[in-house]
């Protein structure tokens, strides 16, 4: 299974921790990849203060794909969940003059060398962090955003959620989302969200 997230995107935050909870009642086995909301969004008429926001966003997602090249593909998923915890759960992302601090806190916490945030203000990445945004939006098609899951050769966007099941929930919600998903001529369930992700 993989999953395709932009680090700032608090809904491919919460379906990656679902998805940590699905590891545990189902078997499967997450393989995560990058793509960014910077990119997804070129060319597009977007608010201009979410226009600044998602600029910074390439940051972190270049230092993603620093990692990964000197490290290896195996260091994206704990780094993804240092940064995650930081940028969410303890809410960094409402801080963003910290934001070089809080990537080198997080790769500190990856084990891995805090002088990679310097890839944030670097392009050196960038084709890269292209080449996994195009692998993963590819699947799905343009009109959509982070995350993107594939099993197999089913993907699709989503699932969007603002709590994290756990345990046999989680698994549960899972077996819905492959059974909808697997069907060639499905293409969208959706509701009128009132919620932003909770992660207390």
């Amino acid at each position: 299974m993989d999953l395709w997230f932009d680090p700032f995107c608090p809904f491919a935050w919460a379906t990656s921790r679902w998805l940590v909870e699905v590891e545990k009642v189902r078997p499967i086995e997450a393989r995560w990849h990058i793509m960014s909301l910077n990119v997804l969004n070129e060319g597009k008429d977007v608010p201009e203060s979410y226009r600044e926001q998602i600029a910074r966003a390439i940051g972190p997602v270049r230092v993603v794909a620093a990692a990964a090249d000197k490290y290896g593909e195996h260091v994206v998923g704990p780094l993804y969940t240092e940064l995650g915890l930081r940028l969410h759960n303890q809410r960094a992302i409402n801080r963003l003059g910290d934001l070089r601090a809080t990537v080198e806190d997080a790769l500190a916490g990856a084990g891995l060398d805090p002088a990679l945030a310097d890839a944030m203000d670097s392009d050196a990445y960038d084709e890269a962090v292209r080449r996994s945004h195009d692998a993963g939006i590819g699947l799905v098609g343009q009109d959509v955003g982070t995350p993107v899951i594939r099993v197999g050769r089913n993907a699709f966007f989503g699932p969007v959620i603002t709590t994290i099941p756990t345990g046999e929930e989680a698994g549960r919600l899972w077996d819905g989302v492959l059974l909808v998903t697997g069907f060639e001529d499905f293409f969208e369930l959706k509701r009128t969200r009132d919620g932003s992700p909770r992660f207390d």
